[in-house]
């Protein structure tokens, strides 16, 4: 017998789902085929595979799946998170499920604040490769409520298209005898996993940009960026940018957070994007202590970065530049430019924001080392520019076109 062609089997799990949650189908003569689909049972929600959230579930009396995220909390606070989930549905074969995602009463800086939101995707993949999104909808106590159809017996369900630490090992395999590649492990995360800085390009370049992605675990778009960034300029074409500058990636800050699926925090509790303006503890947050190891070694040699991006998703999309002050308007003139270059080359669109807050990677970066550095969130939930919920392959297509935001951006400027 042939094997069912999976694009096709997406196709049908989308037309059910959208059908399911935005409208009730002419049900005289489908209501019997309805009721039993749903007499088709779950068998249980998977949760161990990599990346997978932490959650709890059970089915109530209406046949309903509820599931509970485990939230992410910060050390020494009251502070908790959640917005990443992925877990692996294991049905009988056409079985038709609703489930309901709790536990977005997220709390930060001592302030309830909802991750939940209409715009809120989710996307189903039948073999955690080929995603596609489905319609959800918020409840008034702001669960998220989607319909799904099981279709081979298995279906993996994620708030965004994965990153996996896997990934990035292919990635890293793929390249590294590549004549412009260097990786360089620059320590360990709290768990002992090895963290890396990728170089892309050559050390004399007259230019070094430093890139950093998933410091917040949830957030993926960074990984897929940096993929497509790295791969075009890897390309034949790609020589010519690497004559005007240099990428040190560090591509997967809190691997500990990636591996077991939580939201933002490190194993400890730390989160990574905040106290930028301290030198971090080596004990409690050694991701960045790494970092910063590496980077005051960089500064040493005479080899300070031009320019610092902390790659994230969030569901605004914003570049967020540091707050202008007296001493810092030569900052602010380039970011501007950096702005102006994204919206050129780039589906960006969302435009920027002044304030990436006390103590983030941007303004820590600035304040301690003097260097011209910003927070760059990629929407997870809309991209405006192209018009759709957001997909790994998007991103990498940022990732492509920044490669020429990085060559303008140094345009007439001298090292």
């Amino acid at each position: 017998m042939r094997k069912p062609d999976g694009k096709i089997i997406m196709f049908l799990i989308l037309a059910y789902c959208s059908q399911a949650v935005y409208g009730q189908a002419n049900h005289s003569a489908s209501v019997g085929s309805r009721q039993e689909n749903d007499k088709k049972s779950l068998h249980f929600i998977n949760t161990s595979f990599e990346n997978a959230s932490q959650l709890d579930w059970s089915v109530d009396s209406n046949g309903v799946v509820q599931l509970s995220l485990i939230y992410d909390r910060e050390r020494a606070s009251p502070n908790r998170a959640n917005g990443h989930w992925h877990f692996q549905i294991q049905a009988d074969p056409g079985a038709e499920l609703t489930l309901v995602l709790r536990n977005f009463e997220n709390i930060w800086n001592g302030m309830k604040a909802y991750q939940s939101s209409e715009k809120m995707p989710c996307l189903v993949s039948t073999d955690g490769i080929r995603w596609v999104a489905i319609p959800t909808k918020l409840t008034p106590e702001k669960n998220l409520q989607f319909r799904v159809r099981v279709e081979t017996g298995s279906l993996y369900v994620a708030s965004v298209e994965p990153y996996r630490i896997s990934d990035l090992e292919k990635l890293k395999a793929s390249i590294k005898d590549h004549p412009m590649i260097a990786i360089e492990d620059i320590g360990k995360t709290v768990e002992d996993r090895p963290l890396e800085i990728i170089r892309v390009g050559r050390p004399d370049a007259p230019y070094r940009i430093v890139i950093r992605a998933r410091a917040h675990s949830w957030e993926p778009g960074g990984n897929w960026a940096l993929q497509g960034l790295i791969r075009s300029l890897l390309q034949k074409e790609g020589a010519a940018y690497l004559k005007r500058y240099c990428l040190y990636i560090m591509p997967m800050a809190n691997k500990d957070g990636v591996a077991r699926g939580r939201t933002r925090f490190n194993s400890l509790g730390v989160d990574l994007n905040r106290k930028w303006d301290l030198p971090a503890d080596p004990v409690y947050a050694p991701e960045k202590h790494a970092f910063e190891t590496w980077l005051l070694k960089m500064i040493g040699k005479g080899k300070k970065p031009h320019l610092a991006i902390d790659l994230h998703n969030d569901g605004g999309g914003n570049l967020h530049v540091n707050t202008p002050t007296a001493n810092n308007m030569a900052y602010i003139a380039n970011m501007k430019r950096f702005e102006n270059l994204l919206y050129k080359y780039t589906w960006f669109t969302e435009g920027a924001s002044r304030g990436a807050g006390p103590g983030s990677f941007g303004e820590g970066l600035a304040k301690r080392f003097g260097i011209d550095a910003c927070v760059y969130e990629l929407n997870s939930e809309w991209i405006a520019g192209l018009k759709k919920i957001p997909s790994g392959e998007d991103w990498e297509l940022l990732g492509k076109q920044l490669r020429e935001v990085f060559f303008q951006y140094f345009e007439g400027t001298k090292p």
